[in-house]
């Protein structure tokens, strides 16, 4: 019995993960809580016993999935924008501490990749590359069963390669970067500008609302789908030429309403040399506790051999 932690910039979500990764019990607390990191680690804690009781298990091990910069292997936080106080801490130490027990810790993304690699979506595929698209652009890189590190065991950020050096500007200081064309947010910003300048003023609306009046028939509206359409399988077709995976699995808000088809063919415009149709497109299956799901995967990836645990 996992207890897994998933960190993000709502919420701090707690569960209980058997391993067939199945969500025993589970509790949350406002991110906002959670600003000191004394007064964070005290929440954690507590979520943690009394899932366990919840679940009547006790504890072999903590995984903890992060949304931001985390240094895996020392299981200390960076620069983490929404909980700064945290910068410099140790989770993993003071878990391990509290609890007995070793503790993993990895960013969310990774998480999420082994997650959907081992109880989800991608079971069964060596080499994977999992991908979130919702206000932003995650992901993470497993090739041959393993988790993909860059250099010093750092994560690699998939959602700022650049496709256009001049479009929109991005915070990771280019332009033009995937994350920058095709989130949500990107949807819904180009969306209005469009709007505004064919004298539709006023017209606001989330990239959930624009995907509602394509279906309607808008005609802006199905311009923004098929541009989304058009970067996403643009993102996509770079990953596919660099790492020709087996499967890329997708997940996020903006994945429940676009068709994959029209992103493949997108794919199969700039993919001839490599065989781009053994890459599957494959939507996540984890549902609303993938996070949860991913962050007890985390502890399996790092210590479940070892331990004997599958």
């Amino acid at each position: 019995m996992i207890g897994a932690v998933d960190i993000g910039g709502t919420k701090i979500a707690v569960g209980i993960v058997d391993d067939t990764g199945k969500v025993l019990a589970k509790l949350e607390t406002p991110t906002e809580a959670a600003r000191a990191y004394p007064d964070g680690l005290r929440h954690i804690a507590r979520m943690l016993r009394e899932a366990a009781q919840q679940a009547n298990a006790e504890l072999s091990g903590i995984g903890i999935g992060s949304t931001g910069w985390v240094y895996p292997f020392t299981g200390e936080f960076g620069d983490v924008d929404f909980l700064p106080g945290w910068k410099g801490c140790n989770p993993v130490n003071d878990l391990a501490r509290e609890f007995n027990v070793r503790v993993a810790l990895e960013n969310d993304g990774d998480a999420a990749a082994l997650g959907e690699a081992a109880w989800g979506a991608g079971k069964g595929k060596s080499r994977l590359i999992y991908i979130t698209v919702g206000t932003g652009i995650g992901g993470g890189i497993i090739l041959d069963g393993q988790l993909y590190r860059g250099a010093d065991k750092s994560h690699p950020e998939v959602g700022h390669h650049v496709m256009d050096s001049s479009g929109p500007p991005c915070t990771c200081g280019f332009r033009g970067c995937w994350e920058a064309l095709a989130t949500g947010t990107a949807m819904a910003a180009w969306f209005t500008n469009e709007a505004s300048a064919a004298g539709r003023r006023g017209e606001n609306p989330s990239a959930k609302e624009i995907f509602q009046l394509a279906k309607a028939g808008d005609a802006l509206a199905e311009k923004a789908v098929a541009r989304e359409a058009h970067y996403l399988g643009l993102g996509l077709a770079n990953l596919i030429n660099l790492f020709v995976p087996d499967s890329i699995v997708l997940g996020g808000s903006i994945m429940k309403s676009m068709p994959l088809e029209d992103i493949r063919k997108v794919i199969a415009q700039g993919c001839r040399f490599v065989p781009f149709e053994q890459t599957e497109l494959a939507l996540a299956s984890l549902g609303p506790d993938a996070n949860l799901i991913g962050a007890a995967q985390v502890w399996h990836h790092r210590f479940g051999q070892a331990a004997g645990v599958a």
